[in-house]
């Protein structure tokens, strides 16, 4: 955005990808200032320029009453307490409802909601982009939905900004759990039908939400995932190889992920250029 009026953003829910997103502001807009929402006081030491850590509840509206004055920007980065239809409504649509509710001032021109390709079902073959339907295959894709459509009616009567980046499945430092399964031969991937798999390094993931927090145009939705889709079973032999772990055994898809071909064309026509495009690049990076 080309307003040079100073940034003062708020990350609800600032777990490691909302402080990987916090470094890269401060590093591009030197004056910011940038509060990290979580449930409990971290005692997480942080060198980040204008950063400062916030204790509150967004489940709990009575607990953000003490909101910074003058937020500019909204990251809605949160993660629920439980897999669970419960948790999931609390957390991402009532306290999305509640943090948005709490911040809006005259300032706030901008909140980015943090969703999930758990929004699509089962798509076979065909590229999913999105203009497909939304087609929520659980409860977490449903409660999704709502909080997005609840986002994007909230700024048709604001001078607000909103948008909902639907994340592909994130990997990176710290998050090698599929790699140790691989190189114990506890995972395992089906041969037929194809399962289509998605993944984003939480690298690109972060650069991705701060490349959009300030572009001038911003799009209801993106899709925030790397340009090469991959089958189920080609992800995971070839992870198996890079660990040196049995090739995996055949095995069903998991239920609660469906099998989808997501494409990165509206985010890559921003001008935003991935590090790692193929997720077996990025993971053997990890590595070496």
């Amino acid at each position: 955005m080309t307003n040079s009026a100073p940034i003062r953003l708020l990350i609800a829910g600032c777990g490691d990808l909302g402080m990987r997103v916090a470094s890269l502001v401060s590093q591009q807009h030197p004056a910011s200032q940038i509060w990290g929402l979580r449930r409990t006081q971290s005692e997480t030491p942080t060198l980040i320029r204008g950063f400062t850590w916030l204790s509150a509840d967004l489940a709990q509206p009575e607990t953000l009453k003490t909101l910074p004055q003058g937020i500019t920007h909204i990251l809605f980065s949160a993660a629920p307490n439980a897999r669970t239809e419960t948790d999931y409504r609390a957390l991402y649509l009532h306290g999305l409802q509640n943090i948005v509710r709490s911040a809006e001032n005259p300032a706030l021109k901008r909140v980015i909601f943090i969703s999930s390709s758990a929004v699509y079902g089962e798509q076979g073959d065909g590229w999913v982009d999105e203009n497909t339907p939304v087609s929520p295959k659980n409860f977490n894709g449903r409660v999704l939905v709502e909080a997005e459509q609840w986002l994007a009616d909230f700024n048709q009567t604001r001078a607000i900004s909103t948008s909902s980046l639907r994340l592909s499945g994130i990997y990176g430092p710290g998050r090698t759990y599929l790699l140790e399964r691989l190189k114990l031969g506890q995972a395992s991937a089906p041969l037929a039908p194809v399962h289509w798999v998605n993944r984003i390094h939480i690298d690109d993931a972060a650069a991705a939400i701060e490349h959009l927090m300030f572009l001038d145009q911003l799009s209801q939705t993106y899709l925030i995932t790397d340009s090469t889709p991959l089958p189920m079973r080609t992800l995971y032999e070839y992870l198996a190889k890079l660990v040196g772990g049995p090739i995996p055994a055949e095995g069903a898809a998991p239920s609660f992920v469906g099998s989808k071909r997501l494409s990165n064309a509206r985010l890559q026509a921003t001008g935003f250029k991935l590090q790692w495009p193929d997720s077996r690049d990025g993971h053997a990076a990890l590595l070496y």
